[in-house]
């Protein structure tokens, strides 16, 4: 079982600071300061390889960081304004209903991020999801974004779709840790109908700083656009349930980016700067008879069932 942290709840305070507004950031900055709705922002998995680059760029003033976790990452020196760590699992529901208390949004990252067995799938990316939407609904959290991922629809083929994929293409997941995907974003639909939440799932294409691969040119997602994707989920301001596409404004890009500018997401980003690069590295792609880049999953249609590809964030 994952190990979890029940009581006492324990918390790491860091002294307020103000850091300056970094270029392009500005209007997120008053977008913040014209809802002001977004103070205390839960953050699972923040201790993750998302929640670590993450987590500074969400930094600003006014807003309290809450950061959930098993082990707080080692990076002391970037921590910039005020931020709380509370080592939980979202495996305990009762540690999840303490960081959610007093919450006005949460960010959820953690959970199995690859493939990995069914009982570990199943009981982070499902049991732990539900825990999450539960303790927000109990906590009176209205703003929720679910980390989701573009391999929910991984059998969908290029060949097969005429325009950019949008956000909703029906699920056809590649893999049980996309399957496991798909259970969260219906979670957070059944909590939006149910219980009025404000549910964004963001299906989150190939996080990194920068594109490496073929897939990449189609599926990168920048850490600055990241960012500015989880800013525009937190500052909007239209009830109910979506889903959108968490990927750069790349020039071979399959996903549609209109559900997400319907919310303020503009990405800005292009993989296309990095074809160079790429096409040195691996030579020119080929996204009609390359299986690899004709299915949104790639590979991961191809890898066995069941078997863990890396670490997991609890």
């Amino acid at each position: 079982m994952p190990r979890s942290a029940r009581s006492p709840r324990r918390l790491s305070r860091v002294h307020r600071r103000s850091p300056p507004v970094c270029a392009g950031r500005e209007s997120d900055e008053r977008n913040r300061q014209v809802t002001g709705a977004v103070q205390t922002v839960v953050v699972t998995g923040a201790s993750g390889r998302m929640g670590r680059q993450l987590r500074p760029k969400l930094a600003s003033p006014g807003r309290l960081l809450r950061l959930v976790d098993l082990v707080r990452a080692d990076d002391a020196g970037s921590r910039a304004v005020d931020e709380e760590f509370v080592s939980a699992s979202i495996t305990d529901a009762a540690a999840m209903a303490d960081v959610c208390a007093g919450a006005d949004a949460v960010i959820h990252l953690a959970g199995a991020s690859a493939e990995s067995d069914f009982g570990t799938v199943t009981q982070l990316n499902i049991h732990g999801t539900h825990n999450v939407l539960e303790a927000a609904r109990l906590a009176g959290v209205k703003r929720v974004v679910l980390a989701s991922s573009h391999h929910v629809v991984g059998f969908t083929h290029r060949t097969d779709v005429s325009e950019r994929l949008p956000a909703g293409t029906p699920a056809r997941p590649d893999t049980l840790y996309a399957w496991s995907k798909a259970a969260l974003e219906t979670a957070g639909q059944l909590y939006a109908d149910r219980f009025g939440l404000d549910v964004t799932c963001v299906r989150i294409g190939t996080f990194r700083p920068v594109p490496l691969t073929h897939r990449d040119l189609s599926w990168w997602l920048s850490v600055g656009d990241a960012t500015r994707l989880l800013e525009a989920c937190l500052a909007n301001q239209q009830p109910g349930f979506r889903i959108v596409w968490g990927v750069s404004r790349n020039t071979r890009g399959w996903g549609s980016l209109d559900e997400g500018a319907a919310i303020g997401y503009l990405p800005v980003d292009d993989a296309e700067d990095y074809l160079d690069a790429i096409v040195a590295e691996h030579g020119e792609p080929d996204f009609v008879s390359d299986p690899t880049l004709n299915r949104a999953g790639g590979p991961w249609c191809d890898i066995p069932l069941g078997v863990p590809l890396r670490k997991t964030r609890r």
